[in-house]
């Protein structure tokens, strides 16, 4: 399965979850991200800013996550923003969720995680969505607003990390 959504949507409490209670094992994209950055001897903001040069680095970690995606032998759970895309495209029989929040919801989750003034967590969500839309777009053709590959779309404002994993292992059922 896959599970995409925005930072700060709950899309790690979500597979967290979920490989607890089913025994799963996870591959985050995000973790590879931030792996790449470190081995690189780069900041998370600075590898950012390097990917939106060069995309062939943004190619390159996606690549690894296709593949895990398609290896027999991979994880039963492939968590990043365009996983679900990709099992779309591959043609992957799997269930592809995508976890949906308002920006002031994310901002919101952002501050408590990771603290500092709720506008400019607002200010800096929005800005990193729009990056990262615009980023896709030009990498892909892929528009993050689009929820055509996605087989459940679960809309988390309202909802706390426990109604959204009931949600989705209903759904698995």
């Amino acid at each position: 399965m896959t599970v995409s959504g925005p930072p700060g949507s709950g899309t790690s409490t979500l597979v967290g979850k979920l490989c607890e209670d089913r025994g799963w094992s996870s591959v985050n994209g995000g973790d590879i991200f931030r792996e790449e950055a470190s081995n690189r001897g780069l900041t998370v903001v600075e590898f950012s800013a390097l990917c939106k040069q060069d995309f062939d680095v943004d190619r390159s970690l996606d690549t690894i996550l296709r593949h895990a995606m398609s290896d027999p032998k991979g994880p039963e759970v492939v968590e990043s923003r365009l996983c679900g895309w990709w099992a779309h495209e591959l043609g992957l029989q799997c269930l592809r969720v995508w976890v949906s929040v308002s920006d002031e919801e994310r901002a919101r989750r952002i501050q408590n995680r990771e603290g500092g003034d709720y506008q400019t967590c607002l200010e800096l969500s929005k800005q990193r969505q729009s990056d990262d839309m615009e980023r896709y777009r030009e990498l892909y053709g892929i528009d993050l607003d689009d929820m055509s590959p996605y087989s459940l779309v679960v809309d988390a404002d309202k909802l706390d990390a426990n109604e959204v994993f009931g949600v989705v292992s209903t759904a698995l059922e």
